[in-house]
């Protein structure tokens, strides 16, 4: 297990899915390829990632998703 990985994963989408994003199929999967980029740049590998987390892709769409319903219009 790597809570290094577990850790990165929450924190980067905490400072970089902006409250404006849509849950649309092309920015959930930009936003999923930033992030193995960025884990990559610091050492930390897609599987490091996703051996607790599952679908990165998922793990993202979940927090626009549950974001997105907090919001009132």
């Amino acid at each position: 297990m790597s809570t290094r990985g577990t850790d990165f994963l929450y924190k980067w989408i905490g400072a970089n899915v902006p409250e404006t994003v849509g849950a649309d199929i092309i920015s959930v999967a930009e936003l999923t390829q930033k992030l193995f980029a960025d884990a990559k740049a610091i050492g930390i590998s897609s599987t490091d990632i996703e051996e607790d987390t599952g679908s990165v892709y998922e793990v993202i769409l979940d927090a626009i998703v549950h974001q997105d319903a907090g919001i009132t219009d």
